[in-house]
């Protein structure tokens, strides 16, 4: 039998590389930016810009509610673990500063909403206030006084991310913080945001389109007070029993005002929300004999199905309007609604919480 013996030169450079293989094999994957998210849906946003360089927790998981969101001890250790937090800002988690100072966090901070009122503001120059815009928020409004002190948003509406048209803002905003976390794939975070802000643009058209189908004088019942931005972005009046936070519980009286509402608006169908107690929308498909369309998602993604992920959500809304709603000039008054109702058209009625508008949520 024969036998082939290597030549020292070749035997050293096969040691040489086995060892290279096996160092290889054990060293640890490059260390991912631990990112701290307030809720789902931003974590989605750092998720979709930052890719597989990035962890990502939420604090407040799918189909959870930032608004009764009360902060752990093991919370404020996530926080003081993380390389970067993404909150929303706007005063939406009014639990944040104190979580904050509970975890003695020092890194850097991303406020997804920097930005977005002064381009709200400079839209409104530019285009003019409209005093009949907010008529159909004032209804509701003044179904909702009552609730609105104990829940405070400082008189603005935090649900910037219902307007696709505010997304570039989000997006720039994570994408700059990432950088600042992580310098050495900067050019990553660039392109993959770039890459969503086309999603972001396409889906807006998308959403546009569906939206128009619907019927001027359309109305939509929600469980609380979130699709303000929606409204103003895309044409369509929103009415709830109480205000922003889905903290509130309606009045009778408040109850009562909103069925006269329905009435006078020829509203057609109810929506619950996702992490909102449906038995208030109940009531008034009971009193006023309207279906139930579907569940929208307002302030929180699904744990799965289409609305696990921001832009899948909003498509899930603008599609369940529209399959819900698109067809009601046919249905008008099988709900008892009667030829009566005042209809004032909705594309001047759905700057229903305008950052302008001075209420006091």
């Amino acid at each position: 039998m024969s036998s082939t013996r290597l030549s020292p030169r070749a035997a050293a450079l096969l040691a040489g590389a086995s060892a290279l293989l096996a160092l290889s094999a054990n060293a640890p994957a490059a260390e991912r930016v631990q990112v701290l998210a307030s809720f789902s849906i931003l974590a989605d946003m750092v998720e979709r810009v930052g890719g597989e360089h990035v962890e990502v927790t939420a604090l407040v998981g799918p189909d959870s509610d930032a608004h009764v969101f009360t902060p752990r001890p093991t919370d404020a250790r996530a926080l003081a673990e993380a390389d970067l937090v993404v909150f929303n800002g706007l005063q939406f988690e009014g639990w944040m500063e104190r979580l904050t100072g509970a975890s003695d966090y020092a890194g850097p901070t991303v406020v997804a909403t920097d930005g977005i009122e002064a381009a709200l503001a400079a839209d409104e120059d530019a285009h003019g206030h409209d005093d009949g815009a907010h008529d159909a928020h004032d209804t509701a409004d003044e179904a909702n006084q009552d609730e609105h002190h104990d829940h405070d948003h400082g008189g603005r509406d935090p649900h910037a991310w219902q307007d696709l048209g505010l997304g570039p803002l989000y997006v720039t905003n994570i994408r700059d913080g990432l950088i600042s976390a992580d310098p050495d794939h900067a050019d990553v975070y660039r392109e993959r945001a770039a890459r969503y802000l086309e999603e972001i643009a396409a889906m807006d058209a998308e959403i546009q389109a569906l939206v128009e189908a619907l019927p001027e004088d359309t109305s939509v019942i929600t469980g609380h007070d979130s699709f303000g931005h929606f409204a103003r972005a895309y044409g369509v009046s929103f009415l709830s029993p109480v205000g922003l936070s889905s903290e509130a519980e309606p009045s009778a009286a408040n109850m009562a005002r909103l069925i006269d509402v329905i009435r006078e608006r020829n509203v057609q169908a109810l929506f619950h929300e996702n992490m909102t107690s449906p038995a208030m929308i109940d009531q008034l498909a009971e009193e006023t004999d309207l279906p139930v369309a579907g569940t929208l998602y307002a302030d929180a993604l699904a744990a799965e199905g289409e609305a696990s992920s921001w832009l899948g959500m909003m498509r899930h809304n603008a599609r369940l309007l529209h399959d819900a709603l698109a067809d009601a000039d046919d249905a008008g008054g099988e709900h008892g609604h009667g030829d009566e109702a005042a209809h004032e058209p909705a594309a001047h009625e759905e700057a229903s919480h305008d950052e302008a508008h001075d209420h006091d949520h």
